[in-house]
């Protein structure tokens, strides 16, 4: 474990350092932005459409029932905002994206092509590390901020068609505005970055790691997915825990 986390901690101070390349390889950036983006917003936009849809259906009843039918907009706001969106997109990030990128640095590397850019005195983390990722650090708070415009709206829609809540979309998003300030909302994107960092960090290492045949691809793979996802949860907690003792 130590050794493993001084070896991610190394590979992203080795990446930050090399931040200041980033123009050289702006294109690159660009097109990792591109394919990162168009595959995951559809897959966004459906998640986040029921995961607000669903917090409504199932707080909305209740709160009625109580009086308290002005808190079901600013429930699902504030759950969208500070930790639904963020965490929720990046997982769907660690797995869609982080994989795609730990099989193709996997693939490179059992097949000596990392090697061969060591030859040629190119920096494989230069050419391959850092666009993949700026591009996640710029794609997935993108994600977030767009997830949690759709979780909204899901939860508007259901506030509105379900009888036992009876909400208009007006009254909604009234009392969702009234409920939810800016500093939420910057929360879930400060959230994604350290995110959209360790997905990026931990997908390229175990990439970069690979060793053996095709079979040892799927392995890294692997431990690339569950190993972000378990970064995620524990960053997260970490995260709301300094932001509550900010407040």
């Amino acid at each position: 474990m130590i050794r493993y986390t001084s070896e991610i901690v190394s590979l992203g101070l080795q990446t930050l350092q090399a931040w200041p390349e980033m123009w050289h390889h702006r294109r690159k950036v660009i097109q990792c932005f591109y394919d990162m983006a168009n595959a995951s917003l559809l897959m966004s936009c459906v998640l986040s459409l029921f995961i607000g849809g669903v917090l409504a259906l199932q707080s909305g009843p209740v709160l009625v029932e109580r009086g308290l039918s002005f808190v079901v907009g600013q429930l699902v706001g504030l759950s969208m905002c500070k930790e639904l969106a963020p965490v929720m997109m990046a997982i769907l990030m660690a797995g869609r994206i982080g994989s795609a990128i730990t099989a193709e640095l996997g693939s490179m590397k059992v097949y000596q092509e990392i090697d061969a850019l060591w030859t040629m005195k190119i920096n494989p983390i230069h050419y391959l590390v850092l666009p993949r990722v700026a591009a996640i650090l710029c794609a997935l708070p993108l994600l977030v901020l767009f997830s949690i415009l759709v979780g909204w709206m899901g939860g508007g829609l259901v506030s509105w068609l379900n009888q036992e809540i009876g909400l208009s979309l007006q009254a909604y998003f009234s009392h969702l505005k009234a409920g939810i300030s800016l500093q939420d909302l910057a929360q879930g994107i400060t959230k994604s970055i350290f995110f959209a960092m360790l997905i990026g960090i931990v997908s390229c290492h175990h990439g970069l790691q690979t060793k053996g045949g095709p079979r040892s691809i799927g392995r890294s793979v692997t431990q690339s997915v569950v190993q972000s996802i378990v970064c995620i949860l524990i960053s997260d907690y970490a995260i709301t825990r300094i932001f509550v003792w900010i407040e």
